[in-house]
């Protein structure tokens, strides 16, 4: 077990996917202001460089897991064009954001939304030319088992784009981060969303999360195959891809 597996955000006894469900419902109206501002928008432009690496393949057919508001659904539904893509989530109050977002948008021949529980997604073998997920495996109960399924709908030469918030390993970014993540996004986050546990929690998971060479060795493991990562602002973010 990782160590970010162990931990819940609500700190109490009971399955840790039922309490991800409950806390992104809880902030589910407060989530889309949040990520941009303490990201200070710089996030938009992570989730670009993560669908670009896809551009050369031409996915049709796409799964977009902890898919939450949608945002990176609807990002790669304009930059890739594909003919179909679900957006994940366990969540029902992020879709439901997400649902309204694409109708606005006018995506909804293409993006649809479907509840799933990740460590047991419901499609069939060999489903999907492409699988993105944006700042959403940090989450997962069984990281290998996440993958794993990921990589059981991925078609046979398909491809996985992450990217996922990690901790800095240089100085000083890294002692930087640390005072940020600990100070600033917390008692910020918990003044928006009202949710005294949510923030502390996403500092908890991202500097527990496998990163870097230990995540490329996790995904070689899950079954993907040519895994590479890339840090980007300072280590802020780790974006990896990877074929089936």
């Amino acid at each position: 077990m990782y160590e970010q597996e162990k931990i819940k955000p609500y700190h109490k006894e009971g399955d840790k996917t039922q309490q991800v469900e409950q806390m992104f419902d809880n902030i589910a109206h407060s989530y889309d202001k949040l990520n941009h501002r303490l990201s200070w928008n710089i996030d938009k432009g992570w989730r670009k460089k993560a669908i670009r690496q896809l551009l050369p393949y031409r996915p049709k057919v796409m799964l977009d897991i902890a898919t939450g508001t949608g945002d990176f659904a609807i990002l790669a539904a304009g930059m890739l064009r594909p003919d179909t893509l679900i957006g994940a989530d366990i969540s029902e109050k992020m879709m439901e954001i997400g649902k309204q977002k694409v109708e606005k948008e006018k995506l909804d021949s293409v993006i649809s939304f479907k509840k799933e529980d990740c460590m047991n997604l419901s499609f069939a073998d060999d489903t999907f030319d492409a699988i993105t997920a944006a700042f959403g495996i940090r989450n997962f109960s069984d990281l290998n088992k996440g993958l794993g399924e990921m990589c059981r709908v991925l078609k046979k030469g398909g491809h996985l784009s992450i990217v996922e918030l990690t901790s800095p390993v240089s100085f000083p970014m890294k002692q930087l981060f640390s005072i940020y993540s600990h100070t600033f996004l917390p008692l910020y986050g918990r003044m928006i969303s009202k949710d005294r546990s949510a923030y502390d929690y996403l500092t908890a998971t991202i500097e527990a999360f496998p990163q870097g060479e230990q995540m490329i060795e996790i995904l070689k493991t899950a079954g993907f195959s040519k895994a590479q990562f890339k840090r980007l602002t300072f280590g802020i973010c780790t974006m990896y891809f990877a074929e089936k």
